[in-house]
C-alpha cells in the first residue's frame, strides 16, 4: 500500500464507516485530523423531551472521541448548527411548503460537509477532506470523475453528485473500493468501539423521526385541510394537510373507492391533493432543473441510467440538454412510477456520475 505525507481532515461521525476510513488513511501514511460537526437540533420534541441531532448525539460525540484516542489522532468538535439550519433545515421546510419532496442529505453534503468543512480544512493547512461515504473519485485527464461505490447496496454517489471539480480534487473516499462487510470486519479486528454501530437512518435533525410532526410544529400553516380530487377535478374527499402526503402514496388517504387510489400530485396553489389509479402514476418523461454536471456537459441527446431517488435502481433513459444547460428533459425507455417533484434525478453512464438536478412538477 502506497504511503502519503499529505494532511487530511476526516469528517468523523462516531459511526463505523468514518472510523474505518480513519484506519485506511493512517495505513496509507496520511496525517489525519478528525473533526465532528455539531449540527442543529430541536430544543425539544413531544417524544423524549430534550432532543439532539442524531448525527451528533452526546453518545456519538463520545464514540468519535474514543475512536480518535484509540487511533492516536487529534479530535475536534466544530459547531455549525447555525449554518446547518440556514442551509438544510430551512430548505427542508420550504420545499415541503412548495409541495415538493426534499433530499436534505444532498444539500448538507454540498453546503456543509464539502462546502464549509472542506474550506475549513484547506484554510487550516490540510490537503484533503475525507469522509466515510461509499463512492469513488478518480482523475481522468483533466477531469475528476465521481463513481459509484464498489458495494452497490451501500453506494452513496447519489448524495454526492453536486460536488464540483474543486471539491472533488480535494476529496478522499477511502471506503469506495470496499464492501460494508469488510468495513465491519476491520472495525472488529481493530477493536473499535463502533464495530456494531447500526447505520444512521431518516432525517437526522428530526428527533423522533416524525417529519410531519416536525413540520407541523415549525410551520403550522402547512397543516391546512383541503380537497382530494381526481384528474377530472371531481371532489373525492378531504385531506388533512399536503405535508402528510407524497407522490405514490396509497395508504392513509381515507377514500372509499372500489379501486386502490394513489397520490398523483400535490397542488399547493389550490391546497388540493390529486389522486388516481396506479397506472396514472406512470410517467414517460420529466423535466429536471438546477442541473449540475460533474465534468463537461455531454453532447445532446445522450443515453444514461436515470436514478430518480436515493434507493432507486436506475432505469435507461435519453436525456436532452435544454437551452441554458440548467434544464434537462429526461425520456424514460419505459414509463416510470412515482417521479416525485423535488427529488434529485441523477444520471449515470456505467458507474460514472454524469450529473443531476431537481425533478420539476409536470406542467
Amino acid at each position: 500500500m502506497s504511503k502519503h505525507t499529505a494532511s487530511v481532515v476526516l469528517s468523523l461521525s462516531g459511526g463505523v464507516d468514518s472510523s474505518v476510513a480513519a484506519v485506511f488513511l493512517l495505513e496509507r501514511g496520511y496525517s489525519v485530523q478528525a473533526v465532528m460537526l455539531k449540527l442543529w437540533a430541536e430544543e425539544s420534541c413531544p417524544v423524549g423531551g430534550l432532543a439532539a441531532n442524531r448525527c451528533c448525539t452526546p453518545e456519538a460525540v463520545s464514540r468519535a472521541s474514543d475512536v480518535a484516542a484509540l487511533l492516536d489522532i487529534p479530535f475536534l468538535l466544530l459547531d455549525v448548527s447555525e449554518l446547518f439550519f440556514d442551509e438544510v433545515v430551512e430548505y427542508f421546510i420550504s420545499e415541503y411548503a412548495a409541495a415538493r419532496t426534499p433530499n436534505p442529505c444532498v444539500v448538507c453534503n454540498r453546503a456543509v460537509r464539502f462546502g464549509f468543512l472542506l474550506q475549513w480544512a484547506l484554510d487550516n493547512g490540510a490537503d484533503y477532506l475525507a469522509t466515510g461515504h461509499y463512492a469513488r473519485v478518480v482523475r481522468e485527464a483533466e477531469c475528476y470523475q465521481l463513481l459509484r461505490g464498489l458495494d452497490r447496496s451501500k453506494d452513496q454517489s447519489y448524495a454526492l453528485h453536486r460536488l464540483d471539480q474543486l471539491q472533488l480534487s480535494h476529496t478522499l473516499l477511502p471506503l469506495g473500493t470496499h464492501l460494508k462487510s469488510e468495513v465491519r470486519s476491520i472495525a472488529q479486528d481493530r477493536h473499535l468501539p463502533v464495530a456494531e454501530q447500526p447505520d444512521s437512518q431518516d432525517v437526522c435533525f428530526v428527533a423522533d423521526g416524525d417529519y410531519r410532526r416536525f413540520l407541523a410544529q415549525r410551520s403550522p400553516n402547512l397543516i391546512q385541510p383541503g380537497q382530494v380530487i381526481d384528474r377530472l377535478g371531481r371532489v373525492l374527499g378531504q385531506h388533512n394537510g399536503l405535508v402528510n402526503y407524497t407522490v405514490g402514496q396509497r395508504k392513509g388517504l381515507g377514500l372509499a373507492s372500489p379501486d386502490p387510489m394513489y397520490v398523483l400530485a400535490l397542488d399547493p396553489a389550490g391546497n388540493r391533493l390529486i389522486v388516481g389509479k396506479r397506472e396514472e402514476l406512470l410517467q414517460k418523461e420529466c423535466t429536471v432543473t438546477q442541473m449540475s454536471y460533474v465534468c463537461d456537459v455531454p453532447d445532446s441527446p445522450f443515453r444514461a441510467m436515470a436514478q430518480i431517488r436515493y434507493r432507486h435502481q436506475g432505469v435507461p433513459a435519453t436525456a436532452v440538454v435544454l437551452d441554458d444547460n440548467q434544464h434537462l428533459r429526461v425520456v424514460f425507455d419505459q414509463p416510470e412510477r412515482a417521479v416525485t417533484p423535488g427529488q434529485y434525478l441523477v444520471l449515470y453512464q456505467g458507474d460514472t456520475v454524469v450529473g443531476g438536478g431537481v425533478i420539476c412538477a409536470p406542467p
